[in-house]
């Protein structure tokens, strides 16, 4: 009898599928590739800012076969200083799923198990079974979080819980009193044996009204780890760099098993150059902002249900969505099917120039009339 090449658990995993690429579709249907847009991994529209782009046109001419700085001291000293916390609460990543991905290798194992939400972030799910452990999948409350149920399903093996706040790929918003008073709620019960990690990847988003600032609840608890990303509204996404924020405890279990090196030195300096850079955060929000009421208007107009979104994408229920996707896909359109997070009747859709938008809106009342 062969033997398989890998673990159960490990061979259960459904691999991560991203946006389809605009160059990948372009050879399916023979489209011309510059006709093509991609409103399907909620990348910023803009790309990033020009302070980034004239910084890496400098770096590059200077490049040494010398690996980056390891512990990136110069990110997390520009991080500590825009957050007002100590160096050594910073923990940088390849992007936030490597913070993700690092929490499940520092806490989870065959024997515990991790809590997340229907319809969350993909990664969690696959972060946990990546490491055996055991799925603690709590059903959504209107297409978001139900925190009071996410607290009565830890149970004694849990080690982790995953809390997406906006969520992806609905779009929900879980009010700052709400997280609160959750992680009052776990401490009181389980004191630090289970950690809340909290997804904040499309923060930057929301309306100022709803904003918070998340250090307070790292300050209060030595349980929680808060995750940021340099991919969306920072327009990073090609150059993969996200960082947590944790107290010294946790972020240095966090460092026992981060990859030595796994920011490279033109994300590292075109992070720093970004956070600098608020106009260009500024400039990037009310984009999102109008284009999300453009968007939502046309949903409405078209009789579609969608979730009210406090990021940068629209999840719509179109019904056969399949069927739309791919006629989108033969109009050059690549949007984001989301059946594989129990949605198969939505559509995601990112935020585009309102031209972009456009365009997509015209495409999709156009399916829908036939």
């Amino acid at each position: 009898m062969t033997q398989p090449l890998a673990p159960d658990h490990i061979l259960a995993i459904a691999p991560y599928r991203a946006g389809k690429p605009i160059e990948e579709l372009a050879r399916e249907f023979g489209l011309d590739p510059a006709g093509i847009i991609k409103l399907a991994s909620n990348e910023n529209p803009l790309g990033c800012s020009g302070r980034v782009r004239e910084a890496l046109s400098e770096a590059a001419g200077a490049l040494q076969g010398r690996y980056p700085d390891p512990n990136a001291f110069d990110l997390k000293a520009a991080l500590a200083a825009h957050h007002g916390v100590p160096a050594d609460w910073i923990t940088v990543g390849n992007g936030s799923n490597d913070l993700l991905e690092l929490a499940s290798l520092a806490l989870l194992d065959a024997g515990s198990s991790a809590v997340y939400a229907e319809h969350a972030f993909v990664v969690y799910r696959l972060a946990t079974q990546a490491r055996g452990a055991r799925h603690r999948m709590v059903a959504a409350k209107d297409y978001g979080h139900d925190l009071p149920a996410m607290l009565d399903a830890i149970a004694e093996d849990t080690r982790l819980v995953f809390i997406a706040n906006p969520n992806n790929p609905t779009g929900t918003h879980l009010a700052p009193e709400a997280i609160g008073q959750f992680l009052a709620a776990v401490r009181t019960r389980h004191g630090n044996r289970v950690v809340v990690l909290l997804d904040e990847a499309y923060d930057d988003y929301l309306d100022p009204a709803e904003r918070t600032d998340s250090t307070q609840w790292v300050r209060a608890y030595p349980n929680v780890i808060v995750t940021r990303t340099f991919s969306k509204a920072y327009g990073l996404a090609g150059l993969r760099v996200g960082y947590a924020l944790a107290q010294a405890g946790l972020t240095d279990v966090l460092n026992r098993v981060r990859q030595p090196f796994n920011v490279s030195v033109l994300a590292q300096l075109a992070a720093r150059v970004a956070l600098a850079d608020q106009e260009f955060l500024a400039r990037t929000y009310a984009l999102n902002r109008d284009g999300r009421i453009q968007l939502q208007e046309a949903f409405a107009a078209l009789g579609l249900d969608f979730v009210p979104s406090h990021t940068n994408f629209v999840l719509v229920k179109v019904g056969d969505a399949a069927r739309i996707d791919t006629e989108l896909l033969r109009r050059g359109i690549i949007v984001r099917p989301v059946a594989g997070d129990g949605l198969p009747q939505h559509l995601r859709v990112t935020v585009g120039l309102p031209q972009e938008n456009a365009r997509f809106i015209e495409a999709l009342s156009d399916i829908l009339a036939q």
